[in-house]
């Protein structure tokens, strides 16, 4: 987790992921942490996004950031899912969250699938190359405040906007490897 949370910048005081009432968690009821994502929510499948749920986040939430990556892509961390301002008062993610650039909650999706040029809005499901499983990071911050960003922005842009406004950090890691052969 730590890798992940100095790589956002901005919650290093909170890589223990503690909270006034408990510890931040994040998980689906779709896939345990370090297990087989479900082909639904790939690249392969109907490339929904999962459910999410999250407990123990700080009470002075202001809004949550998400982002999912694909640490062993080739080349670098590949940006497969960025989404912010996701209200304080939610503490869940249904599945098949619609891929609008801003959502009716007002929630906002920032642009991805790539490592440094992003062209999509919305989830990207898992979509390795064949061949080995790759990780899939799922990582949720609590923030102090909302960010003035406007949807399509980039992780580098969401990164600067959260920089000293973490609170805390959850994260969820699920593996996928492709049915076509390398």
């Amino acid at each position: 987790m730590a890798e992940c949370c100095a790589q956002w910048r901005g919650c290093e005081d909170a890589a223990v992921m503690v909270s006034s009432n408990g510890t931040f968690h994040l998980e689906s009821p779709a896939f345990r942490d370090g297990a087989l994502i479900p082909v639904i929510h790939t690249g392969e499948g109907l490339n929904l996004s999962p459910p999410l749920r999250w407990s123990g986040a700080p009470s002075n939430t202001a809004s949550y950031a998400l982002v999912m990556d694909d640490p062993d892509a080739p080349g670098g961390s590949w940006v497969h899912w960025v989404l912010f301002n996701i209200p304080p008062q939610l503490r869940a993610l249904p599945a098949g969250l619609e891929r609008l650039p801003q959502l009716p909650n007002g929630a906002r999706h920032g642009s991805c699938w790539g490592v440094n040029q992003f062209e999509r809005i919305g989830y990207q499901g898992p979509l390795p190359p064949g061949g080995l499983a790759h990780r899939y990071r799922f990582a949720l911050q609590a923030l102090d405040t909302g960010l003035a960003l406007e949807p399509g922005c980039t992780l580098s842009e969401l990164r600067q906007a959260i920089d000293g406004h973490g609170l805390a950090q959850a994260e969820l890691s699920g593996v996928f490897a492709s049915a076509t052969a390398p």
